[in-house]
């Protein structure tokens, strides 16, 4: 392993190798934190090593290292799942020359996780003549096979890691994509026919949002890799979403259907096109697009699939299109596939309580829910209350934050409580869980300005105005600002103000408030 500051990701990683192997070797390439002292706490050997810009020397200096017949190599926020430590152990056995191990990346942040599966290469015997190449995107594979045209390499089944790099904060990512371009651009000048650098530059280039300059370097990287390589699924499927996050359409497509050509249950390339017709507003092409994308097989890991592309997200979509046709019991259904596709995909969730209408319905959906979803512990009670609170079905969203013991509520969630109880006038109620939100809490201003509204709704123009002149002392933004001010003084006669002007902030903030009053059929004029 190569690390630096991995202090709390290693620590899974180690653990989920230690039955695996029979020595760690962990290059430091300049740790600050802990890290040193985690890798030597679970028995590694730990070396330094003076950082160059180049993943290969850092690889190759722990190779050096390696006493081991075979070299299993990771990153620090990847780890192994529990019982492929044993399969890894048996395959050393089989006369291959490396493993290629199927990887989930996890993608997203907390709440909203998913995965995407991959191949990549990260087993194989311990050869002096094996070493890595390429500074970064770092390479081994062909090293073998320049130094042993014999060598055969399998699939370890049954062998998964977890890569749960992609959960970093955005800041953190910004700084890797600067690093990896301008480290990957370096190689790729020294090496221009180096295709297999290019297709990864290009990727890169994806993910720095430059999409035009993505799409040219692809196009190269494809032009002169056989269909046959490992990548080339990948390779023209970010083709096709360079062409598309440019938003060139037609070139999409038409990359789209080049690529259905090599790989004709390719279910990405269906789902992505299906996107593109609905840009195009060619609603039944969309159609016919998921629908061949939810026809496909199971894909191959090297395909790399997007997560739910021939499954939940391909069914939301053609719900989207039912529904936006005024076919709700067709959507309604394609809903359900999408949620009993993916029960942690809740935006399906949202749209089917949309559909059934809670604010008016409230029985109706609080019997539909039941018989759908079982709302017995406490996140699923935080959830389903929250998206009838986004409907605004007060009374029945107040129904199942209740039932959660108050000692485990968050501070928004319990914002969202005290909300609901206000529209249900049990003011007292309400405000002592907005005032158990103290000043310095960054949901402190949301709590203060929905105590303000309890007194407003009741017409308590003293109350609402020392409150409102207290928080405009905090200093808000120009919108709530604004806002807070025409409450201040709208429960007075003859309060002649100059209009606000407001921004998109104010907008809505004035909307949920005419609407809450519509609600308690309390509208102070």
């Amino acid at each position: 392993m190569i690390v630096k500051n991995e202090e709390i990701n290693l620590t899974r990683c180690l653990a989920s190798i230690n039955s695996a192997v029979d020595e760690i070797i962990v290059v430091d390439t300049g740790s600050t934190d802990q890290t040193r002292q985690v890798a030597e706490n679970a028995g590694a050997t730990v070396i330094s090593f003076l950082w160059n810009d180049d993943f290969s020397a850092a690889r190759n200096a722990s190779l050096e290292l390696a006493t081991g017949d075979w070299v299993l190599f990771l990153d620090a926020d990847e780890a192994l799942e529990p019982g492929s430590g044993q399969i890894l152990r048996q395959i050393v056995e089989e006369a291959h020359e490396g493993y290629f191990i199927k990887i989930i990346n996890l993608i997203g942040s907390e709440g909203s996780i998913e995965s995407s599966p991959d191949l990549v290469f990260r087993l194989f015997r311990n050869n002096p003549d094996y070493r890595f190449r390429g500074a970064i995107h770092e390479q081994v594979v062909d090293v073998i096979l320049e130094k042993n045209r014999q060598a055969s390499f399998q699939i370890a089944e049954g062998v998964v890691l977890r890569h749960y790099g992609y959960l970093n904060q955005q800041i953190i990512e910004k700084n890797k994509k600067v690093r990896n371009l301008t480290i990957i651009k370096k190689e790729l000048d020294n090496a221009p026919e180096n295709h297999m650098l290019r297709y990864h530059y290009g990727i890169e280039l994806y993910r720095a949002d430059r999409f035009t300059e993505a799409a040219a370097e692809l196009i190269k990287a494809a032009n002169n890799t056989d269909p046959k390589t490992v990548y080339y699924p990948k390779l023209l499927r970010y083709i096709a979403l360079a062409h598309y996050g440019a938003q060139k359409y037609d070139w999409a497509l038409e990359a789209i259907s080049l690529g259905l050509q090599f790989f004709p249950n390719y279910a990405d390339l269906y789902y992505y096109g299906g996107l593109i017709h609905l840009e195009q507003k060619n609603y039944a092409g969309a159609y016919e697009w998921f629908h061949r994308a939810l026809a496909m097989p199971e894909q191959p890991a090297y395909y790399a699939p997007f997560s739910g592309s021939r499954g939940f997200r391909a069914y939301y979509q053609v719900g989207q299109l039912a529904e936006a046709f005024g076919n709700e019991e067709e959507a309604l259904r394609y809903y359900l596939l999408s949620l009993q596709d993916n029960a942690e995909f809740t935006i399906a969730l949202y749209a089917i309580v949309r559909i059934l209408d809670p604010r008016n319905n409230p029985a109706y959906t609080r019997e539909s829910m039941e018989k759908l979803c079982d709302f017995c512990t406490p996140e699923a009670q935080r959830l389903i209350g929250t998206v009838y609170f986004t409907e605004g079905a007060y009374s029945l969203a107040a129904e199942y934050l209740e039932k959660i013991d108050p000692a485990s509520l968050d501070a928004y969630t319990s914002i969202l409580k005290a909300i609901c109880l206000i529209q249900q006038k049990r003011t007292m109620e309400a405000i002592r869980l907005l005032d158990a939100i103290v000043p310095g809490h960054p949901h402190f201003p949301l709590a203060r300005l929905n105590k303000i509204l309890c007194f407003w709704f009741e017409n308590n123009r003293t109350k609402v105005r020392l409150l409102c002149e207290d928080f405009l002392a905090m200093g808000l933004s120009a919108d709530t600002g604004a806002v807070v001010t025409m409450l201040k003084d709208s429960l007075y006669k003859r309060i002649s103000n100059a209009p606000a002007m407001l921004g998109s902030e104010g907008i809505a903030l004035v909307k949920d408030i005419v609407l809450r009053a519509l609600d308690l059929q309390n509208l102070p004029l």
